[in-house]
């Protein structure tokens, strides 16, 4: 993650919080976005139509397209997923992916709706999902502190070369610090968020 960070130029400007503050949020970013796509690929036993809404359907001979841009996707039920394709003549087409993709799950339809039944988690697998969602949430809030690492050589620096002040420097670090931990308390509460999605089902 710190690599990243070098390419950013920060112009410190006393008294100017904004100018410090935006960058930093910005970076932090970064390892949320990872958290949410890593998030993504921890299936739970629980239904939920981002396990479905990328798969590639090839149709009408065309290059494939995800599954969101032809059909409607609910999850009605904890472990049930339902895809309305808007054009009936498809339907075929979307089974097939689906029995392609590494789901592992076979498509029934009733000629209008095509069903996905989810299996039940095992207490073993729900715990190794709970291990791997631990060290994912673990790492994303590494890389939000070696950000935050970063930013802080970047006042120390400016603090030592005397570009700005010793108060303001004060100020930064503690914004510097509630920037932190409002990006951590934002994974973590992701982090509960699926952790309820793996037990609850």
């Amino acid at each position: 993650m710190s690599k990243d960070f070098k390419k950013i130029e920060i112009v410190l400007v006393e008294n100017d919080i904004k100018s410090f503050q935006k960058p930093m949020e910005a970076e932090m970013t970064g390892p949320i976005k990872h958290f949410e796509r890593e998030l993504a690929k921890i299936r739970s036993g629980r239904a939920h139509t981002n396990l479905i809404e990328d798969i590639q359907v090839s149709t009408y001979g065309q290059p494939p397209l995800a599954l969101k841009n032809l059909a409607s996707l609910a999850a009605p039920e904890a472990r049930l997923l339902t895809i309305q394709p808007w054009d009936k003549s498809i339907i075929t087409d979307i089974e097939k992916a689906i029995s392609l993709s590494d789901l592992g799950l076979t498509p029934a339809n009733d000629g209008n709706i095509i069903r996905l039944q989810l299996p039940n988690v095992s207490s073993e697998r729900r715990e190794d999902l709970l291990k791997t969602l631990g060290k994912k949430v673990e790492e994303c809030k590494i890389a939000i502190r070696n950000i935050r690492k970063d930013f802080n050589n970047v006042i120390r620096d400016a603090k030592k070369n005397k570009t700005i002040s010793e108060n303001f420097f004060n100020r930064l670090e503690d914004v510097l610090q509630e920037v932190t931990d409002k990006f951590c308390s934002q994974a973590d509460q992701m982090a509960k968020k699926r952790e309820t999605d793996i037990t609850t089902v």
